[in-house]
């Protein structure tokens, strides 16, 4: 018998089927998953075959059979059934498939960290930081970064890779699963990642009209620019520094109000219009075109800071700089306000709440170790961060040193003209000789003088102090577009450094853009079928949209809502998704658990959110403008409207969240998934680690899809 049914099972080893497998596990959601050209061996076959004999031969009515059927008869009709089953499955896989699209993974584990790193390491987080650090407590400021990273920022960032990982879904759609609840959760991360997508690439805009700037020599910032008659230098520019002249007047074109209008800045237009388009040239095909160039735009941002890092150090100056780095203020561990600033500055570094983790980590295999992933991830963050500010610190020393010794040279011909006219006695003529070390001499000098003298001078001239230098370093944007960028121009070779520096924070802009955008367009394809087939579509769509929209902060007035959103507002959004996130993995994840685990994250976040919001509420909330009839800048309160705006539109995100549980009622659909569906798995013996793991049939699943791909010539056929 095995004899003669060996050629039928033989014919069938060679016979190969592709489809895609629709796996319905949980209501209302399904995963695509392609698993690729599957061959029939022999030794399944005849297992098959005789399995499937022994149905038929019982199924048969005794009665109506007269006389026995044989195994081999049963065999060869069982093998040419399930063969014209499979043709059947193929042509219907084969249709299913023209409409749905099979979810990728990323190709190698090494491009999906680097995705993760991208997305966290935005521009401003640099700035950010180094700004905090220099003046929020200095080295205390760093002790409670790193202890909130741990404490807050990894577990959450865990959280958030686990979910997406394991449910298989992008922001929007896994804390349905998880929790259906608090399933519009994921609602408002999508509509916060959208805000911060609308003015993202304008940021990215201005860091690429500084590259193209950075081509004259010398470069534009470092000298006023000369009147159309070209007989002096623009007053205006004269009355302020050249680098704070081009940032206002000539960048932003900015307007001395937020309430000031007016129409979006055409030499802004440009730049932002070649963001979307690079952005959208790195994504038009999706994850695969994504995966190609990610490791080039997180990869090179390294180098370049290694290199930045190794001549900051040659510079005069990088000393001083690198003595501030280590200064410590005791009293600010005690500070609450220290503590609120740096938990949400974890949070915005770490990229919590946008929902893009979720979206990245769910194209990733569900036995992956997620666990391992957040924490490589949140340490190369931060060590991105420590090294950045050493060579920001580096760099501003030098900065310092450089503004010090032109104040000092200054103030010497300043004494030695009034010398001169008769208005200062002789006893307070400087040094003529300030070449070498011109702070070193000056002060000297100065120190010495008599107490009487040295009121006269000071009188006449400001005071050089090289400390009160550094510690002017600008907050916001304006850190790395004022203060840096002038200290750039002060090195020899000013144009290559300048125009390497900005490369730098570009390649680092646009792969952040690019995590941004995969939490908006990853959601959309898992929840409509039109945008799966559709890739191009939905993103040619959603650029043109969101470029449009976010013409409104290329306006005069721009510069000043992006300051509200980013520095105010953004922070309590997500603070609140991060909040319910917890409460979502801590339901599905069982009471007794909960209490042992993730009682001290949610508290946490809690006070966070309080401080936060005592903070903001305490003092009024101000933004640094450019008076235009005094060319100077000049600190303002935002308007009571546009405290307003802040507030509309944080209740306008965090609605889904009570809707959405207002619809579960309405609809009696069930708080906790049903056990068939098992999105998660709780266990009351296992750590936190280990709750959000696949099935052993997951597993084995995602085992044998490895095996394929090693060995394609011996893939068996699982049914």
């Amino acid at each position: 018998m095995k004899t003669e049914a060996q050629p039928s099972t033989s014919s069938l080893a060679n016979t190969s089927w592709t489809g895609t497998v629709i796996s319905d596990t949980v209501p209302g959601s399904q995963t695509w998953e392609d698993k690729g050209p599957f061959t029939w061996s022999a030794a399944s076959g005849t297992s098959e075959a005789q399995v499937s004999a022994a149905r038929v031969a019982e199924a048969q009515p005794r009665a109506s059979q007269p006389k026995q059927i044989s195994v081999l008869e049963a065999a060869t009709a069982s093998i040419l059934k399930q063969k014209s089953t499979y043709e059947k499955v193929q042509m219907t896989e084969k249709k299913e498939s023209e409409v749905l699209l099979a979810r990728p993974f990323w190709s190698s584990k090494a491009e999906y960290i680097l995705a993760q790193v991208g997305f966290s390491m935005k521009p401003s987080c640099l700035w950010r930081f180094a700004h905090l650090w220099l003046n929020s407590g200095g080295c205390s400021f760093a002790a409670i970064y790193i202890f909130m990273l741990f404490l807050v920022g990894i577990p959450l960032v865990f959280l958030e890779m686990a979910a997406g990982q394991s449910m298989r879904q992008g922001g929007m759609g896994v804390w349905k699963i998880i929790a259906p609840w608090i399933g519009g959760v994921g609602y408002s991360s999508f509509m916060v990642c959208f805000i911060l997508g609308l003015y993202f690439n304008v940021v990215n805009s201005w860091i690429i009209f500084y590259m193209s700037q950075s081509f004259q020599f010398p470069v534009p910032w470092e000298k006023c620019p000369l009147t159309m008659n070209s007989s002096g230098f623009d007053p205006a520019c004269e009355q302020t520094a050249p680098s704070i002249y081009f940032w206002y007047r000539q960048t932003l074109k900015a307007s001395d109000r937020i309430e000031d209008g007016g129409s979006p800045v055409y030499s802004l237009v440009l730049p932002f219009c070649v963001c979307w388009c690079l952005v959208g040239a790195f994504m038009i095909n999706g994850l695969k075109s994504t995966r190609k160039v990610i490791c080039v735009l997180v990869l090179l941002p390294y180098f370049i800071i290694i290199g930045f890092f190794i001549r900051s150090l040659l510079l005069e100056g990088a000393k001083f700089g690198l003595q501030q780095l280590v200064v410590a203020k005791i009293s600010d561990v005690y500070n609450v306000s220290v503590w609120s600033v740096a938990g949400g500055q974890v949070l915005f570094n770490t990229g919590i709440g946008l929902g893009s983790v979720a979206s990245l980590a769910s194209y990733m295999p569900q036995s992956n170790n997620c666990l391992s992933d957040a924490f490589l991830v949140s340490v190369i963050n931060l060590l991105t961060l420590l090294i950045v500010t050493s060579f920001n610190f580096s760099v501003l020393g030098f900065w310092a040193t450089i503004i010090t010794h032109r104040c000092c040279e200054r103030n010497a011909e300043i004494l030695l003209k009034l010398i001169n006219l008769g208005k200062l006695p002789r006893d307070a003529k400087p040094p003529l000789d300030l070449l070498d070390n011109p702070t070193s001499i000056y002060n000297t000098w100065f120190n010495g003088l008599p107490q009487h003298i040295k009121s006269m001078v000071l009188r006449e001239v400001t005071e050089c102090n090289i400390e009160t230098q550094f510690l002017k370093a600008s907050e916001g944007p304006k850190f790395v577009f004022l203060s840096f960028v002038e200290a750039m121009s002060f090195l020899p070779l000013s144009v290559f450094w300048s125009f390497i520096f900005f490369l730098m924070l570009l390649t680092m802009g646009l792969s952040s853009a690019i995590g941004i955008m995969q939490g908006i367009i990853t959601p959309l394809q898992d929840n409509f079928s039109f945008f799966r087939k559709h890739t191009k579509l939905l993103i040619v769509g959603l650029f043109l949209l969101m470029f449009a929209c976010g013409l409104f902060f290329t306006r005069p007035s721009g510069s000043h809502f992006i300051k509200l959103l980013s520095n105010h507002w953004i922070v309590f959004p997500i603070i609140v998704i991060a909040i319910f996130e917890t409460m979502a993995v801590s339901w599905a994840y069982g009471a007794r658990r909960f209490l042992a685990d993730l009682t001290i994250l949610l508290v946490v976040l809690l006070i966070l959110f309080v401080t936060v919001m005592k903070k903001k509420s305490m003092k009024p909330i101000t933004y640094m403008s450019w008076d235009s009839s005094t060319s100077k800048e000049v600190l303002r309160p935002y308007p009571p409207w546009a405290l307003l705006l802040m507030i509309t539109l944080f209740a306008i995100v965090i609605l889904p969240i009570p809707a959405y549980f207002v619809y579960c009622l309405k609809k009696k659909i069930p708080f906790r998934p049903k056990s068939r569906d098992r999105p998660v798995t709780a266990s009351t013996s296992l750590p936190l680690s280990h709750q959000l793991t696949p099935s052993k049939e997951v597993q084995e699943e995602e085992i044998l899809q490895e095996k394929k791909k090693k060995y394609p010539s011996t893939s068996h056929v699982t049914s």
